[in-house]
């Protein structure tokens, strides 16, 4: 297989994945909120108030609690896991079908500068 050739299966796969895994967990319901109007584009003319009246910039503003984020990294790993093991049963062969499918009309992906997906580091083990 030549490097052409991986880099298409790697995006299909990687988007069939997201579709599978990411997209219909928790993270439907923080963005079925309401999403605020701004005016300058950049969301500095928005602020939140909370319940002890403190102005916060949207900027600033933490959209998911420490729970929903340990939930909502808790149902993908395990929706990973999922797919992993029945990777190679017929029956579910079909569900990744379908959502590579419904993937394949997504943007392509691309590679990340990400220094946490960076394999040259020297130390591995720690946390960028």
């Amino acid at each position: 297989m030549n490097l052409k050739e991986s880099k298409t299966i790697a995006g299909r796969l990687a988007k069939t994945l997201t579709a599978m895994c990411v997209r219909h967990t928790e993270i439907e319901n923080i963005h079925a909120g309401k999403s605020p109007v701004t005016k300058t584009g950049d969301y500095s003319d928005v602020k939140v108030i909370d319940a002890e009246g403190h102005e916060i910039p949207w900027n600033e503003v933490s959209r998911i609690s420490d729970d929903e984020m340990k939930t909502l990294m808790k149902r993908i790993v395990n929706r990973l896991y999922t797919f992993f093991i029945q990777e190679e049963d017929p029956r579910f062969q079909k569900q990744v079908n379908y959502f590579e499918r419904v993937s394949a009309k997504w943007d392509a992906p691309e590679p990340q500068i990400d220094p946490s997906l960076d394999c040259e580091k020297e130390d591995l083990n720690k946390h960028p």
